[in-house]
């Protein structure tokens, strides 16, 4: 539900009650990913969305019966052979959705709400619910911040509370969100839990090093991607917030130095259009050393192949070169500012989705790439 987490905070602001249904785990080709949440509220007012379309009206209905009874239930939507046209995912995929109650007076409603708080305010949080497991356990939650402290609890066994939370805390560190299988007591024996839990974590972060024309289109389209985007020059006739006026931040220094100095995660793209040595090769031979996602450079084959020996002579070793998308993005036969752009991102898509940049047309490779997958069954429930 943290996808939405916004539109909830207002709607607990506002004092409504109301039911989300969150999309728990998926398999085949399901259209939402684990996380994915749909909202209704005691008016009817619905946001969000589960699935793209195909099982919104049933899961809808879900919703009300849930602000009706108060019950959290557990339900699976897959496409069926003996009823086609029954409520199902016509891509052929199977998704399994957690439906809970958020009323005044229900426990979890300070837990979520402390959660909606922090993913509205930009912060790290993690939200863990129970999918399945013993009835009292259910329509409870605990909320984790990065440092492993928490609040709520599922008022049962200390130690559920204890590992759930360690857990939590070690996909919030990842920005995962997805299910993990727990003891009852917190142990890895006994009668196993399921637990989801969605982790809001501040957007990645895309530097793009050089001021030029191609940087001003990556900018836009990093922004269309969710990332807080930055732009590096150590010219500050280009870095200005005139060229780039949708950077989140305009940096004027040398982009190594600048580098060195900030922040930087397994989620950060590094964009190097400088085309320069004297800017590429300190600032590359940096890079490539640092654990981020991705790290790619502009430049004909030749300029890849000099920049490389430069790079080598300088100390970066063979394996550290493999890390380097040179020349920068895919082979769409990109000319434009907007078209190189698109090319870049969509190198940078496929890598971090496992995608193998080929056409799907004719293709044998799957659609969705980091789906956590499920064994197809008839639709009904599994609460």
């Amino acid at each position: 539900m943290l996808d939405i987490a916004e539109e909830l905070h207002r709607w607990v602001e506002q004092g409504r009650d109301f039911a989300v249904a969150t999309v728990v785990a998926v398999g085949g080709s399901a259209p939402r990913q684990p996380g994915a949440a749909l909202a209704v509220d005691a008016d009817g007012m619905a946001i969000g969305s589960v699935s793209g379309g195909c099982v919104e009206g049933a899961v809808y209905d879900l919703c009300q019966q849930a602000l009706t009874d108060g019950e959290t239930v557990l339900e699976r939507f897959g496409y069926s052979d003996e009823d086609a046209f029954a409520v199902g995912l016509t891509c052929g995929g199977v998704i399994d959705i957690l439906v809970t109650p958020v009323r005044a007076g229900d426990p979890a409603r300070p837990v979520i709400t402390a959660a909606l708080s922090t993913a509205t305010s930009g912060g790290a949080a993690a939200l863990a619910r129970i999918v399945s497991g013993p009835t009292h356990l259910r329509g409870r939650a605990l909320v984790v911040r990065p440092d492993g402290s928490y609040d709520g609890g599922f008022g049962a066994h200390p130690e559920l509370d204890r590992t759930v939370a360690a857990e939590a805390t070690a996909q919030l560190d990842a920005g995962r969100t997805g299910t993990v299988e727990i003891g009852e007591q917190g142990s890895r024996c006994g009668a196993p839990l399921t637990v989801l839990v969605e982790s809001s974590v501040p957007p990645p972060r895309m530097i793009v090093f050089g001021a030029i024309d191609f940087a001003s289109a990556l900018v836009r389209i990093g922004k269309f991607l969710g990332y807080r985007v930055t732009v590096c020059d150590a010219r500050p006739v280009f870095a200005t917030r005139a060229r780039f006026p949708e950077a989140d931040e305009i940096v004027v220094e040398w982009p190594h130095k600048y580098l060195d100095r900030t922040d930087v995660d397994a989620r950060t793209v590094l964009c190097v259009l400088t085309h320069d040595a004297k800017f590429d090769v300190p600032l590359l031979q940096l890079a490539l050393r640092l654990p981020v996602a991705y790290v790619g450079a502009m430049g004909s084959r030749r300029t890849h192949l000099d920049r490389n020996e430069r790079l080598r002579e300088v100390g970066v070793t063979e394996l550290e070169l493999a890390r380097l998308r040179s020349p920068i993005g895919l082979d769409l036969g990109a000319r434009t500012p907007e078209e190189t752009a698109l090319s870049i991102a969509s190198e940078i898509v496929a890598n971090r989705r496992g995608g193998s940049g080929i056409s799907l047309t004719g293709a044998h490779t799957p659609i969705h790439h980091d789906a956590t997958s499920l064994p197809a069954r008839r639709i009904g429930s599994v609460a």
